[in-house]
């Protein structure tokens, strides 16, 4: 009996810097899925606007999107999470849970650092 290398799971490529062109970049290169939306909310909030207050804003949303996006099965997972708590509990207390659940891992993403 041979011994088999467990296959392995899918390369989670490391986060960008934190700048806008970089995070631009990475979206467009791993999770290009998400580039339309991303290019279209950055012309909306930010590319007219003669102020950069909105940019970090802008930032922690799309640094979260792209860090869960990056990640097929944690991306998965969450979506599950929001899924069941939305369209399957009848309990509030499990729904609730899920989507702490949930709201924890959007949390844990947005703190990633670039190369993490």
């Amino acid at each position: 009996m041979s011994a088999h290398a467990a296959e392995p799971g899918p390369v989670v490529p490391p986060m960008p810097e934190r700048t806008p062109k970089a995070l631009r970049d990475a979206i467009a290169e791993h999770t290009p899925e998400l580039l339309p939306d991303f290019d279209r909310h950055w012309k909306w909030a930010i590319a007219d606007a003669y102020n950069l207050g909105p940019v970090p804003a802008f930032m922690a949303r799309w640094w979260g999107e792209y860090a869960l996006a990056r990640d097929p099965e944690l991306d998965d997972h969450v979506r599950d999470l929001e899924h069941r708590a939305a369209y399957e509990c009848t309990d509030s207390a499990e729904a609730k849970a899920l989507l702490e659940e949930a709201a924890k891992i959007h949390y844990r993403v947005r703190e990633l650092e670039p190369g993490q």
